[in-house]
């Protein structure tokens, strides 16, 4: 007599997929996060920070009658040079952000081709498929005017092509 055992066993492991979905959740965050952001924000601060140091040297030689004045006119001056610079420093770190990244992709591309060519020069395949690619080129870059003058003859339509292509979209 046979008997058969019917056991289920999960397929997935629950603290594998608790893990996955913390690893998931960390990635979209990461894809998401905007590093200009607190850039501008620290631009903004040393922006703030010096116009308020430069408004405390001047009302540091009232006397002590206006300085409830001189603390509004503080207050003032900052809040009035959040509001005025707020798109300008985050612009100038949106700029900054995206010229470091820029850097970095062509430092990386570098690398990679002195990487590559450190080994083409061990592989002679490698190398004499480079030279051909090198040939081609300067053959290329040979009838290139010659190409371009003729492309750009042929695409000057006459004025009868011009006036047939008007008059045809008239009707169809």
């Amino acid at each position: 007599m046979t008997s058969f055992v019917h056991v289920d066993q999960p397929a997935t492991h629950p603290g594998v997929a608790r893990a996955e979905a913390v690893i998931d959740h960390i990635r979209v965050a990461r894809r998401s996060f905007d590093g200009a952001r607190g850039l501008a924000a620290l631009l903004l601060a040393a922006i703030v920070a010096s116009l308020l140091v430069v408004a405390d040297k001047l009302m540091s030689t009232w006397n002590d009658g206006g300085l409830l004045v001189a603390w509004l006119v503080l207050w003032g001056v900052a809040f009035a040079a959040i509001a005025f610079f707020a798109g300008t420093a985050r612009s100038l770190a949106v700029r900054a952000l995206s010229a470091m990244r820029a850097a970095a992709r062509r430092r990386a591309a570098a690398r990679a081709d002195e990487q590559f060519m450190a080994y083409a020069k061990l592989d002679p395949r490698i190398l004499r498929d480079l030279q051909a690619i090198a040939s081609r080129q300067e053959a290329d870059t040979v009838e290139e005017p010659v190409l371009a003058k003729r492309s750009a003859d042929a695409a000057t339509p006459t004025l009868y092509q011009a006036m047939r292509r008007v008059n045809l979209g008239q009707y169809y």
